[in-house]
């Protein structure tokens, strides 16, 4: 699914109305129609307090309308109306003047006014602000934000929680609703998946309001949300005549005294995402923790008992995933550092050996292309450096790509796959992932799908979706706290069968006879 800019759904809107030849007013009834809609299928008429809290641009329009619909069923509701600014958009005057001709009279909120009694039980429509916003509100306004956040009341947003801003990050959090759902026109925003701005957003739900399908599907954008049915078309099927070899040969090479689980979790996990054979580079120390617990994969050791020193072999892997639980030892450094001049395989880059990097930049001119770099927040500020905040992160991982050639993936709770200018949002995973080892069972599944053939782009958006769904799958039965990233591992296998799984259908009683 696209992630659509405040620009494109402003032109969207403009070729809908053009091309259809209708008025603004009559697509702001369109998605008014949409939001009552889903309220009232919900509702169904239930005598709960309604507090509709409207700005005086589009965004309040769409309130001001939704409250008519509202009205004409039944429902018992009270208008504000945010009164920030001495001007009103057409759209907004057209439909306060239809709610005025049923006698519904806003209560006009200004910055010297009390602010009105809200019951917990009861519900709020935020339409303050819409995606235009480009300045923090005003004191005031923020008041009555937080007003609104305090009164523990249901909080439905329309398209966009009042005072995020659509492509910067917030300037101050106490001026932004935090919302309990928000209904998106069109297109969810890249900023409910960001880690700033993601916690203002509980749920969301995409509503169709009809802009132009031409436009929509020949308009590229910078961000793509990835779900079941983007990897669908990423997906290899298995040949019938193939064997091991068809499926490619995964090396794993990292691990350090006391750090060979890493190398478990990736080994298995390179496994488990179908790479037909493994094997695992790692210090002597290692040899017998994996060759016992993980009999399926072969193992190589270095000459040092301990670390790294010498990465060589004289296997031909199809691809090498590289740096978990390696250290940062200068002798480990300089193993890598001699590996990365000689290397010619394609590479996944974790943990330590992105850490190595950070210290030794002149070594990232030796990754070879299309290399896949997947570090968490910590590691990530230490390759690019500091940012003020996620926009900027994203724009210096872009030049970060596009410099070195290569993917990163950008680990969270919605990690974002960035490939030169383009960004790929993930939606699976859970806060029970947050557990040690999760990253180096991620670094496994890339490695064993890149080993499949696989393009890297394609292993890293697929891997980080199989990844996230197998935790998904897991935390059904473990819970958040209990999560482990072996529990992640052994349901890889259900992540790819869910990949095939029908919705199921309601069931339909049969009348009686």
């Amino acid at each position: 699914m696209k992630l659509y800019s405040a620009k494109q759904i402003y032109k969207a809107d403009q070729i809908s109305i053009k091309k259809e030849e209708i008025g603004s007013n009559e697509l702001m009834e369109r998605a008014a129609l949409q939001l009552f809609n889903w309220m009232h299928l919900r509702m169904q008429g239930a005598p709960v307090k309604i507090h509709l809290f409207c700005g005086i641009g589009n965004n309040g329009g769409d309130g001001i309308a939704l409250a008519r619909h509202l009205v004409d069923h039944g429902y018992n509701i009270e208008v504000y109306v945010i009164n920030y600014s001495e001007k009103r958009s057409k759209d907004f005057l057209i439909n306060l003047d239809r709610l005025k001709d049923r006698k519904i009279w806003p209560n006009f909120m200004n910055c010297d006014d009390s602010l009105p009694e809200i019951g917990k039980e009861d519900i709020i429509v935020d339409g303050i602000f819409g995606i235009g916003l480009n300045r923090t509100p005003d004191a005031w306004v923020a008041k009555v934000i937080q007003h609104l956040n305090d009164s523990q009341a249901f909080i439905l947003s329309i398209d966009i929680p009042s005072g995020l801003f659509t492509d910067e990050g917030p300037k101050d959090v106490n001026s932004i609703i935090r919302s309990n759902f928000v209904l998106s026109f069109q297109t969810p925003k890249l900023v409910f998946f960001l880690p700033e701005t993601g916690p203002f957003i509980e749920q969301w739900e995409v509503l169709d309001i009809g802009l132009d399908p031409e436009y929509l599907k020949e308009t590229e954008t910078d961000y793509e949300l990835i779900g079941k049915n983007e990897v669908l078309t990423l997906y290899k099927p298995r040949e019938k005549y193939g064997h091991k070899g068809t499926y490619g040969h995964s090396l794993i090479v990292g691990g350090s005294y006391g750090k060979m689980g890493s190398v478990c979790l990736s080994s298995k996990a390179a496994l488990q995402a179908g790479s037909g054979l493994v094997t695992s580079y790692i210090p002597k120390i290692g040899y017998v923790i994996l060759q016992a617990s993980l009999p399926e994969v072969m193992v190589l050791t270095d000459v040092d008992e301990n670390e790294l020193s010498n990465i060589n072999f004289d296997i031909k892997p199809n691809v090498v995933g590289i740096g978990v639980g390696m250290g940062t030892t200068k002798t480990t450094t300089t193993a890598l550092a001699n590996f990365l001049k000689v290397n010619k395989l394609p590479l996944v880059i974790d943990a330590d050996a992105l850490n190595i990097l950070s210290e030794n930049k002149d070594l990232l001119k030796s990754i070879p292309e299309d290399s896949v770099l997947t570090p968490h927040p910590k590691e990530l500020e230490r390759l690019i450096g500091k940012w003020k905040d996620d926009f900027d992160k994203l724009n210096k991982v872009k030049k970060f790509s596009k410099k070195y050639k290569c993917i990163v993936v950008i680990k969270g709770a919605h990690t974002i796959i960035v490939h030169n200018e383009k960004g790929y949002v993930n939606t699976t995973g859970n806060p029970g992932m947050a557990t040690a080892g999760s990253g180096d069972v991620l670094t496994g599944v890339i490695t064993g799908l890149r080993a499949q053939g696989y393009a890297a782009l394609d292993a890293a958006i697929f891997g980080v979706y199989l990844h996230g769904r197998a935790g998904d799958i897991a935390v059904e039965s473990t819970g958040f706290q209990s999560l482990t990233a072996s529990h992640v591992i052994d349901n890889l296998a259900n992540a790819y069968l869910d990949m095939f799984k029908l919705p199921e259908q309601p069931v339909v009683e049969e009348e009686n006879k």
